[in-house]
């Protein structure tokens, strides 16, 4: 009768050990196909002492099963009943190993989800900073004849509305925008980028800078968002004729500095968005060698000490004081100041583009 039932014990048990092993190969192999650095320390060390568990459970199994065989072999009638007492125990432990392997099929599924969650969080914090580099991109490229510099700072929302832009349309003229789109999001950041581009085509077709404005007006404003308006300034510098025409439309005042003075040029028209007749006129003045154009959004203007504004007027003074500097460091210069103003920080998005011709 001793010899069925320890046959029995150990066929038992070897189902326990088989279960439990592969229970600790399937956590083994999701072990070592994970990057300890993408993991917390403790979820790991947890894993990692499930896995000797397993392993030792496995061990335990193995051993009992042979020496139940053993043991069915011999005439020790008394070991054979101690063996017999392993069954229920073993029984147990077959039913706890399935949810052993179901744990370790769950745990690589969890890491999984995990570590997409993760890559989506990362994609998410990363668009808004791949939008900024489009509508206001770290480098631009050099343009004979002229000294370009500029500085953007985003804000406390999560997408940028502000956006710059200079290009040549022409080999001897050089355009140059910045805007800014009213509220903040996705659909403020697509609107800045559509508007930046189709100012590309616009001013390649139009000479004029208020013609560009009033076509890019009436493209703009077919599309269905009454609350969105873009202010934004466009200037053409000719280096042939030695101008520079611009066109404005309810942007911010830029500053020219042009025989040792410092004058606003302001807004020649609407805002783009809010009036599709809305009409635009531009204006053209002398441009010589060292005179420098500095524009703005208005993050810079407003930015705020108690109840009391940066205002242009300090922007002014900051091109006064020192009109010669290299743009890259006006534009920053002047970012610092308005930051030490506010106490340290702009909450909002801020962009600075200053040209000189040389």
């Amino acid at each position: 009768m001793r010899t069925p039932i320890l046959v029995i014990l150990g066929l038992i048990c070897l189902v326990a050990a088989v279960v439990w092993l592969r229970s600790a190969r399937l956590r083994s192999r999701f072990l070592k196909n994970i990057d300890r650095e993408d993991v917390d320390e403790t979820a790991f060390a947890l894993a990692q002492s499930a896995l000797r568990r397993e392993i030792h459970a496995a061990a335990l199994y193995g051993i009992l099963a042979f020496a139940s065989f053993a043991t069915a072999l011999s005439d020790n009638g008394e070991i054979a009943i101690v063996f017999a007492l392993v069954a229920l125990p073993a029984l147990v432990s077959i039913v706890w190993a399935r949810g052993a392997v179901f744990e370790a099929r769950a745990s690589r599924q969890r890491f999984d989800l995990e570590r997409r969650a993760e890559e989506a969080l990362a994609q998410e914090e990363l668009a808004p900073k791949a939008w900024s580099r489009r509508l206001a991109p770290d480098d631009l490229p050099d343009f004979s004849g002229f000294e370009v510099g500029r500085v953007y700072q985003a804000g406390s929302g999560l997408m940028a509305g502000d956006f710059f832009d200079v290009f040549r349309v022409a080999p001897t003229r050089l355009a140059a925008v910045i805007g800014d789109v009213s509220g903040h999001g996705i659909e403020s950041s697509i609107t800045a980028f559509q508007a930046k581009y189709l100012l590309r085509v616009f001013l390649r077709q139009f000479r004029d800078p208020a013609q560009a404005l009033e076509e890019l007006n009436q493209q703009m404003s077919t599309v269905d968002r009454s609350e969105e308006f873009i202010s934004l300034v466009v200037i053409v510098f000719d280096t042939e004729a030695g101008t520079l025409r611009f066109a404005s439309a309810g942007h911010p005042a830029a500053w020219l500095w042009h025989e040792k003075e410092v004058r606003p040029l302001r807004a020649t028209g609407p805002l783009v968005m809010l009036d599709p007749g809305a009409g635009y006129f531009s204006r053209e003045i002398p441009m010589a060698a060292g005179d420098l154009v500095m524009l703005y959004t208005d993050g810079l203007a407003e930015a705020r000490r108690g109840d009391e504004l940066f205002g242009e007027d300090r922007i002014a003074q900051a091109i006064k004081r020192d009109p010669g500097v290299a743009p890259d460091v006006l534009c920053k210069a002047i970012l610092d100041a308005a930051r030490d103003f506010a106490g340290g920080s702009i909450e909002d998005d801020t962009a600075i583009l200053a040209i000189r011709r040389t």
